[in-house]
């Protein structure tokens, strides 16, 4: 089994700057689900945790598909630390059954515009690259000055100094030495380390260069209008964004059903008889795609009766109770004559892995696996069971869905 790579969300209710900033949205997320998504989507993170004090905060994070730590009072106010919010989430995760930790990462959600891909950078530089701790960094260029004042030496006569040059002599840009500057979105650690330091820059520091465009900390609500501004632009552009087709580029629509249209729990009652939860919107998901004249079917290993009784109740067609969900995937298309290139198939395991190779539009919920995710051609933003079906069918048919 592979060590477990724990990124931590540190999220608390409260900020002077931007009252209820985690909740604050950016493209129509609340910033602590953009992180849990961000993390979800980066294959080399096994576990996804945000620690909070806060109600709400706690909800929209478990509705991304994170794991939730309640952070004590002490750990919550203005003056603690980012380190002992992520060490007492890595006590927690650990002592509440997770697998030994390799690594722990801090990851802000005041980032708006963090990529999986520079999650998946920190911590191959640090499980893969030999480093003890990483940060995320951009390209700096900029002549830094400091006041008298904020130097503590108010009788200067000289004013202003620069801080890295000599305000007598400027360079060119290309004859400087390149500096680096610290984002603020992603650190990566080895756990051992950090908790033996008790703060994220110990050992070997490799510093991970980030695209400069991507670089906002919200801090301010200035900050935060220009993150609104910004958003439909390099959403556009993120190549963790799921690329969904368009409605006619597709046929049909087939679909997994545990940890896909479930969030993958069951529930036993004193007589053995299982139970799932399904979510609604998921339900007014699979009418809109059926209205609008795609093929369904929904294709499951599971023989539990739970899964015919869904179907039924969303008039869509199953086959379930299959161990080769690849060979009924390739005779349902032959038997309607549909190009399995122009199918999107959805599912969140490595028994979907067959499946996934199979269509033209693989689809992995948030909370697949990581190989699943890694075959897919899109990760949906929301977890499996908790409106990704929903998520599918606004993408292919509109955002008014």
């Amino acid at each position: 089994m592979p060590a477990a790579v724990l990124a931590v969300v540190p999220a608390r209710g409260g900020s002077k700057g931007v009252p209820g900033k985690n909740l604050a949205r950016v493209g129509g997320v609340p910033l602590v689900a953009r992180a849990v998504h961000a993390c979800r989507a980066a294959t080399r993170v096994t576990d996804v945790v945000v620690s909070t004090d806060d109600p709400a905060v706690a909800a929209a994070a478990r509705d991304a598909g994170a794991t939730v730590v309640q952070r004590p009072p002490e750990l919550a106010g203005d003056t603690a630390t980012s380190e002992a919010a992520v060490l007492h989430a890595l006590d927690a995760h650990e002592a509440a059954g997770g697998r030994a930790v390799e690594a722990v990462l801090l990851v802000q959600c005041t980032s708006p515009f963090l990529t999986a891909g520079d999650i998946d950078a920190v911590t191959a530089a640090v499980t893969e690259g030999g480093a003890d701790s990483a940060l995320t960094v951009a390209p700096f260029h900029g002549f830094v000055w400091r006041s008298p004042e904020v130097a503590g030496n108010r009788a200067s006569d000289n004013g202003a100094h620069g801080v890295n040059h000599d305000k007598k002599h400027r360079p060119r840009r290309q004859d400087r030495p390149q500096d680096l500057l610290e984002t603020g979105a992603a650190y990566a650690m080895r756990a051992a380390g950090f908790r033996a330091a008790g703060h994220r820059f110990f050992g070997r520091t490799e510093p991970v260069p980030t695209d400069p465009a991507r670089v906002l900390e919200i801090d301010d609500p200035h900050d935060l209008a220009r993150a609104r501004a910004l958003a439909p632009l390099l959403d556009a552009q993120d190549p963790g964004v799921p690329d969904f087709p368009a409605r006619d580029d597709i046929d049909a629509v087939v679909l997994d059903f545990d940890g896909t249209q479930t969030d993958d729990r069951v529930l036993v009652d004193a007589e053995g008889r299982e139970l799932v939860a399904v979510h609604r919107g998921d339900g007014l998901g699979m009418a809109a795609l059926r209205r609008a004249g795609l093929a369904l079917l929904i294709l499951s290993t599971e023989v539990n009766p739970v899964v015919a009784a869904r179907a039924r109740k969303l008039k869509v067609p199953v086959v379930h109770g299959t161990d080769t969900k690849d060979a009924v995937l390739k005779q349902w298309c032959d038997e309607r004559g549909i190009d399995p290139a122009r199918v999107l198939y959805a599912g969140n395991d490595v028994n979907d892995l067959p499946c996934l190779r199979l269509v033209g539009w693989p689809v992995a919920v948030a909370d697949a696996h990581p190989a699943v995710r890694e075959a897919a051609r899109a990760v949906t933003r929301a977890p499996g069971g908790r409106g990704a079906v929903r998520e599918i069918a606004g993408r292919l048919l509109g955002p008014e869905l």
